[in-house]
């Protein structure tokens, strides 16, 4: 009889909330370098060179816009913010969007299970890591709108700030094309006033031409925490910038408030949930 595998054992103290950032470095890492990690630490943020392959990013994108031709057939799928729309030029802006295509394309689900993908948040996160939701994201050429800068901490907060998130790029993604852009060490920074129309921050505090440029290409996957400032600017060349968004947390780390639901939330990509119940086992 074959042995069983000891689940993974987490050193979470959930009386830290910046323990995420602040627990000792672990002595062994799935993926990332010390150095790699220790920059996620210091800045809020890293980009992970060739997580996949072009020939996998190609495949995924080439799955991203077929998707998004066949929802468009029921009407638009624009998810432009209106604090997007105030930046000069993004008047008649779209990106179309779909939240969890891992249930409308299987390669996805694959993706998001991926041992070089969860191994990253693993390192990031400890060794259990759980799904919150996931967006398909494309910029379309020449009109790709922008995003303002924002954390991704007002839409669901948790307590112990263990949400990260992972942008997969499935295509190039230069200045150009509107890639991500950053305030470095924001996230120890803590929770931000908001605008009072919407969650993103305040232009004049927070400008996007002020923030870091994180250029990257196709395969290449930028992690960083919900209390990172961070958004993208437009899309004015002639190729489509393709992403998958990945939020992600420690199972231990529980939301504050019973909102943004999505379809896969709670899905274990990598470890164990601990607080598994015997309720649970009975799917109520």
């Amino acid at each position: 009889m074959a042995a069983v595998a000891e689940a993974p054992v987490s050193t979470f103290d959930a009386s830290d909330p910046t323990w995420h950032w602040n627990h000792p470095m672990p002595s062994k890492l799935n993926l990332l370098t010390p150095e790699q990690l220790l920059s996620y630490r210091t800045n809020g943020y890293v980009l992970v060179k060739g997580l996949f392959s072009k020939f996998e990013a190609a495949e995924y994108r080439r799955e991203a816009h077929a998707l998004a031709t066949r929802l468009e057939r029921a009407g638009t799928i624009d998810a432009t913010w209106g604090g997007g729309r105030e930046i000069a030029g993004a008047k008649k802006t779209i990106i179309q969007h779909c939240h969890d295509p891992q249930f409308y394309v299987g390669l996805y689900s694959k993706m998001i299970t991926d041992d070089r993908f969860t191994g990253v948040a693993a390192d990031i996160i400890g060794p259990n890591v759980q799904l919150h939701h996931t967006k398909m994201f494309i910029k379309p050429s020449e009109k790709g709108s922008p995003f303002p800068m924002h954390q991704d901490y007002p839409y669901f907060i948790h307590g112990h700030h263990s949400m990260i998130a992972a942008i997969v790029h499935f295509d190039d993604a230069p200045p150009e094309k509107g890639c991500v852009c950053v305030y470095p060490g924001s996230h120890k920074l803590g929770p931000l006033k908001t605008r009072p129309t919407e969650l993103s921050l305040d232009p004049a505090e927070y400008p996007l031409d002020k923030a870091t440029l994180c250029p990257a290409d196709a395969g290449d996957a930028l992690f960083f925490s919900y209390l990172t400032i961070h958004g993208s600017g437009l899309n004015v060349s002639s190729e489509a910038r393709t992403t998958l968004l990945v939020q992600m947390r420690d199972p231990e780390d529980k939301p504050l408030a019973d909102v943004h639901k999505s379809r896969g939330q709670n899905a274990m990509l990598r470890g164990i949930d601990p607080s598994a119940s015997r309720a649970m086992a009975w799917g109520t």
